[in-house]
């Protein structure tokens, strides 16, 4: 079964337009869960303009499902993952400027330093995914990184999607076949939505996880919280 972990920065990003406590993270986290999620994934960024560490640390104990910490490996938020030890932390190369993901790692360039700052989280026997674009030779040399999985970085699948669903899928197959061969545990997560959710995973092999923020909580402002959780649910079935 296909995993759905419900990214809830954009909640954050709602709380701290008007600053308190509302809405309530971590109550919004349980019931996500209630309602059907597989996990919950939180992206805190340096400049803390929507989850903050201090959210990270208050999920943790309130979290019964996966709780997946995604992130670019500064020294602090190693040492944040390190300190809640959550299922998974999911490494992006992001900037600490960027607005949002939007590239995967060069596993190549980057082989060593991935290497370094994988096999301390698995030290600490936290599973480690890192962000990838559904690219041959990066896919191969992330093996070398020692990383469980990858994600795929769906954001050009989901552009073409519209005028092309079989040729903007086509890649993204390929990448999993080889992910598949090498060993490694496929996720995937940026820009899916409920229009283009299930084409994916009914033509992606062995997809363990799929990560979804924003869109979901948009269509929650039309279809409510509980009843969106489990449209999402329903594409991720065959």
């Amino acid at each position: 079964m296909t995993k759905l972990s419900v990214n809830i920065n954009k909640i954050a990003t709602l709380r701290n337009a008007r600053g308190g406590s509302l809405p309530d993270l971590v109550k919004v986290a349980i019931d996500c869960e209630r309602f059907g999620a597989d996990g919950i994934t939180v992206h805190p960024r340096p400049d803390e303009r929507h989850i903050r560490y201090s959210d990270v640390i208050a999920l943790k104990p309130a979290i019964k499902t996966e709780f997946n910490i995604e992130g670019y490996p500064s020294r602090s938020f190693i040492d944040l993952v390190i300190s809640v030890k959550p299922a998974q932390v999911t490494l992006v190369p992001d900037p600490p400027d960027a607005l949002t993901s939007n590239a995967g790692w060069d596993t190549i360039l980057n082989e060593q330093f991935l290497k370094e700052v994988i096999s301390e989280f698995k030290r600490n026997n936290i599973r480690t995914s890192i962000f990838i674009d559904a690219n041959e030779q990066m896919i191969k040399n992330a093996v070398k990184t020692g990383t469980d999985r990858i994600e795929l970085y769906t954001e050009q699948y989901a552009k073409n999607f519209s005028s092309n669903p079989a040729g903007s899928v086509r890649l993204f197959r390929k990448a999993a076949i080889l992910a598949r061969e090498l060993g490694l545990g496929l996720n995937a997560g940026h820009d899916l939505n409920l229009e283009n959710l299930h084409y994916f995973y009914a033509n992606i092999t062995d997809l363990l996880e799929v990560s979804i923020g924003h869109a979901l909580i948009c269509d929650a402002l039309y279809y409510g919280l509980e009843n969106t959780i489990q449209l999402y649910r329903r594409q991720l079935k065959d």
